[in-house]
C-alpha cells in the first residue's frame, strides 16, 4: 500500500521533533510537509530528517494544499489547538494532537465537533501512555492484583519546559531565563503553566486507570510567584465516590526524570483494596505489595508490543486496521480529564472546592 502522508503543523511544542522522528522511522510513513510561521525554527527541528526545502511552508493553506496529507501532527500552543483542529478538519485529514488536549473543555468540544462530520480520526497523545511501567501497572490493576482501585497518586513534571528541545537536547539555564519573557509556556492566554502542561497526564491516565470514572469534586491550589503569570506548581485533590486521589504538577524538579529521577519521584502510586503498585516514569520495573506478599517486591515491566510502542506507530496501526482509538488517546476519555483540569484551574482561582464541571 502507499505510504501514509504525514504533515507537521506548528513547532510551538518541542515534542514535534520527537514525533517527526517516529514518523521518519516508520516504514509506512512519509513526511510530506511541515508548517510553522518561523522558518528558522522549523528548519532546525527538521534538519535531522533531510526534508526537502520545498516541503517547508510558512503558509498553512499552502502547506495543506501541496502536501495532500492523510494525517496531521499538531504541536501548537495549547491555546491554539481548537482553531488549528478546525482548520485541519476542513482539509479532511486525521489529526494527532500532542498533549495537552486543549486549553479548556469548550475548546476540546470544539475540536471534537469539528472532526465529527469528517469521518476522520483524532487522537490526543500523552507520552506517558508509552512508558512500559505505566502500561504494565494498568494490566495488573485490570487483572485484579491489588483489588478494587481506591486511590491514584501522580507526581509529574521536569525542570521546566524551556530546559530541553526535541530529543531532550538540553538548554543552559541562562538561555532558559532569556527565553521566558517571550515564551508561550509562560503566558496564561496561550495555555501556559505547569497545571495545563502536566495535570492532563495525571487526569487522563488516572481516568484510564479508573476505567473512565469521573470524580465528584476537585480542589486545587497553585503557587503564586511574583512576576510570573502562570503556575509552576499545583496540587489537585479529586474526590471520587470511592475516595480521594491526588495529582501534583511541578516545573522546577531538581532533575529531569528521564535523566535522573528527582525526589519526589515522578510517576504514579496506586492503592487498591488488596495491595499497592508504584510505577515510576521511564523505569524498567514496578514495585508491588499484596496481602499475600506485603513486602515491597520489584517486578519487571512488560515490553510494548509492535503497533503500540509509540504514538505515531499506534495511530497508523489503528488507521490501517480500522481499530478504534482507545485508552489515554481516546477523545471522550480525554474530555473527562479536561473537565478535571478545568475544574482544578477554576478551583485554584476561586480558592475553594468545586463540583466537577460539566
Amino acid at each position: 500500500m502507499a505510504k501514509w502522508r504525514i504533515v507537521g503543523i506548528s513547532f510551538d511544542h518541542m515534542h514535534m521533533g520527537d514525533l517527526l522522528r517516529m514518523a521518519h522511522n516508520h516504514p509506512d510513513a512519509e513526511i510530506v510537509g511541515l508548517f510553522d510561521a518561523d522558518l528558522a525554527k522549523m528548519k532546525r527541528v527538521a534538519a535531522p530528517f533531510n526534508i526537502a526545502d520545498d516541503r517547508l511552508f510558512t503558509d498553512f493553506d499552502a502547506c495543506m494544499k501541496a502536501s495532500k496529507a492523510d494525517l496531521a501532527i499538531l504541536c501548537a500552543a495549547t491555546g491554539d489547538h481548537a482553531s488549528y483542529t478546525e482548520r485541519l478538519a476542513a482539509y479532511g485529514v486525521h489529526v494527532f494532537v500532542e498533549k495537552p488536549f486543549a486549553a479548556s473543555v469548550a475548546d476540546a468540544r470544539r475540536m471534537m465537533a469539528a472532526m465529527a462530520p469528517t469521518g476522520k480520526r483524532m487522537a490526543i497523545n500523552w507520552p506517558l501512555a508509552w512508558v512500559e511501567s505505566h502500561v504494565t501497572a494498568k494490566r495488573l490493576i485490570d487483572e485484579g492484583l491489588i483489588g478494587d482501585l481506591l486511590e491514584v497518586r501522580f507526581y509529574g513534571g521536569n525542570r521546566g519546559p524551556l530546559y530541553h528541545l526535541a530529543d531532550k537536547v538540553e538548554v543552559t539555564p541562562e538561555e532558559v531565563e532569556r527565553q521566558k519573557p517571550d515564551s508561550w509556556w509562560y503566558k496564561k492566554a496561550a495555555g501556559g503553566g505547569s497545571l495545563l502542561d502536566y495535570l492532563g497526564y495525571g487526569a487522563t491516565l488516572g481516568t484510564w486507570y479508573m476505567n473512565g470514572e469521573a470524580p465528584l469534586e476537585v480542589t486545587c491550589v497553585v503557587d503564586e510567584i511574583p512576576g510570573i503569570e502562570v503556575d509552576q506548581h499545583s496540587i489537585t485533590v479529586c474526590r471520587y465516590a470511592r475516595g480521594l486521589s491526588k495529582m501534583e504538577t511541578r516545573w522546577g524538579t531538581f532533575t529531569d526524570p528521564w535523566m535522573q529521577q528527582p525526589q519526589p519521584k515522578c510517576g504514579f502510586v496506586f492503592v487498591g483494596a488488596d495491595g499497592t503498585i508504584a510505577s515510576e516514569d521511564y523505569s524498567d520495573r514496578i514495585t508491588v505489595q499484596t496481602r499475600a506478599t506485603p513486602n515491597v517486591t520489584p517486578m519487571p515491566v512488560d515490553p510494548l508490543p509492535v503497533g503500540r510502542r509509540n504514538g505515531i506507530e499506534y495511530m497508523l496501526a489503528c488507521l490501517k486496521s480500522g481499530a478504534p482509538i482507545t485508552g489515554p488517546l481516546e477523545p471522550e476519555l480525554c474530555l473527562t480529564a479536561q473537565r478535571i483540569v478545568d475544574t482544578a484551574a477554576k478551583s485554584a482561582a476561586e480558592k475553594r472546592t468545586l463540583a466537577l464541571l460539566p
